[in-house]
């Protein structure tokens, strides 16, 4: 199974929807999908499940079927990872999230240099959401799991990016998004560099991920086109995301005059689909799953239309780069 996780230190790109398009891209064209919410806000789980299906998940006290669940035992020193529960949606799975998983950032933090002194339980800690996320594919027969996770560098976010294959970077064409690009790309590259080093101290009859986290290039999210092109006020940070993107997340200094268009690390540039998410949201479906039954009338069915073409480019592209 292939795992890959989209990233941002920078909030409100855009992220979590997403992945939801693409675990439904991704399912129409008969993938197998896991969907891991893995951030703690849970944003992915809200746009999967209505309330009252959350409220199920999230009782008073302890949760019991969410991506937290299985590591709990793990936590209170009473056992192993248990099997995760994966939440069955039409085609897709859905590992939930969970609000207390803020909670385990600290864990994680202390573990985390106790690796480089081999210590077993540090290990299986620090992989304990690789070891849910391939015990949830295993469970579904999955081929593909994407991650969602929070906008930040934390020790949960470093966790969940060592269980992750490949990375693709949501950004916006604006002045916030370049900045978490400059932070982004020497963490990931730290994050791996310390991980190996780690690694060399795997006591023996421990698994671990590799750690790979292979970056696959950016997705530009909602930008306003006008006759085609992006209007001005995006376009200017438009042209600066290639350089950026190179000298700070490939560490490749050599994209000066490189242009989105012709940037083969831009995966795609997706456009304000407008009307048509509050739409999705009250539909509860993806945008290119509308119908006029969900108000997709008139200059709506274009919409719905392209949008189902960008996505499937979309997933087409990323597909290329993970095979």
């Amino acid at each position: 199974m292939i795992t890959i996780a989209f990233f941002n230190n920078k909030g409100g790109v855009g992220k979590t929807a997403l992945v939801y398009h693409l675990a439904w891209m991704f399912a129409d064209q008969g993938r197998s999908v896991l969907a891991a919410d893995l951030d703690p806000q849970a944003n992915l789980s809200t746009m999967f499940l209505d309330e009252q299906s959350l409220e199920g998940f999230w009782p008073e006290g302890d949760s019991t079927h969410t991506v937290l669940s299985p590591i709990r035992p793990l936590l209170e020193g009473e056992g192993g990872i248990e099997s995760p529960h994966v939440e069955p949606i039409e085609d897709l799975g859905l590992l939930v999230g969970d609000l207390a998983l803020s909670g385990f950032e600290d864990e994680l933090s202390q573990q985390w240099p106790r690796c480089l002194d081999g210590e077993k339980r540090a290990f299986r800690i620090i992989g304990a959401f690789a070891e849910v996320i391939q015990r949830a594919g295993a469970n579904r027969e999955a081929d593909l799991a994407l991650v969602d996770v929070g906008p930040n560098l934390g020790a949960i976010n470093r966790a969940a990016l060592i269980a992750a294959d490949y990375v693709v970077v949501p950004l916006g064409p604006d002045l916030f998004s370049l900045k978490g690009l400059q932070n982004l790309g020497p963490t990931l590259r730290r994050w791996r560099t310390d991980w190996r080093k780690r690694l060399q101290e795997l006591p023996t009859n421990v698994q671990a991920p590799s750690g790979q986290m292979t970056p696959i290039g950016y997705v530009v999210m909602q930008h306003s086109v006008r006759l085609d092109r992006p209007v001005k006020a995006y376009g200017k940070w438009m042209d600066r995301i290639p350089s950026t993107y190179h000298r700070y997340v490939l560490d490749k200094p050599d994209a000066a005059n490189l242009r989105v268009d012709d940037d083969s690390e831009c995966l795609a540039a997706l456009k304000d689909y407008r009307s048509l998410m509050p739409m999705a949201q009250e539909a509860r479906k993806p945008m290119f799953h509308l119908k006029p039954a969900d108000g997709a009338i008139g200059s709506h069915v274009r919409a719905v239309q392209n949008c189902y073409k960008d996505f499937r480019d979309l997933a087409a592209a990323i597909d290329s780069r993970t095979q």
